[in-house]
C-alpha cells in the first residue's frame, strides 16, 4: 500500500501560481502512475493530469493544458503539479492518486490510492 499526502495549496489571486506536492510513503512511487484530480464545490471530481512511471508520458485535461505541468521525482517519492495562470474556475480541492496499471488512465476507478485532498482557492 501507498499513503499519499498533498501540500502546497492555499489562496491565490487570478493569474498567480501555486505548486502542489504529493509525497508518497509506504511504497516506492516508481511502482505507480500518478495522477491529479480536483473537485470543485458542488461538482464531481474530475481528472486534471497524470504522469507515467518514468515521466515519459503525460496527459492533461484540456482545461489546464498550457497552464499546468505535472512532474515527478521517484528518488524523492514526490509528484508535483505546477499551476500557472490560475483562474477562479480552478478553485477546487485537489487530490493526488496512484494507479498500479500499465498505462495512463483518466478515470477515477483506475486509481487505487488517494490522498486526503488539499484546497486551492483562486480569487478574481
Amino acid at each position: 500500500q501507498v499513503q499519499l499526502a498533498e501540500s502546497g495549496g492555499g489562496l491565490v489571486q487570478a493569474g498567480g501560481s501555486l505548486r502542489l506536492s504529493c509525497e508518497a510513503s509506504g511504497s516506492a512511487l516508481s511502482n505507480y502512475i500518478m495522477g491529479w484530480f480536483r473537485q470543485a464545490p458542488g461538482e464531481e471530481r474530475e481528472f486534471v493530469a497524470a504522469i507515467s512511471r518514468r515521466s515519459v508520458n503525460k496527459e492533461y485535461t484540456d482545461h489546464v493544458k498550457g497552464r499546468f505541468t505535472i512532474s515527478r521525482d521517484n528518488a524523492k517519492n514526490t509528484v508535483w503539479l505546477q499551476m500557472n495562470s490560475l483562474k477562479p474556475e480552478d478553485t477546487a480541492v485537489y487530490f493526488c492518486a496512484a494507479d498500479g496499471a500499465i498505462s495512463i488512465a483518466t478515470a477515477e476507478p483506475s486509481y487505487d490510492y488517494w490522498g486526503q485532498g488539499i484546497p486551492v482557492t483562486v480569487s478574481s
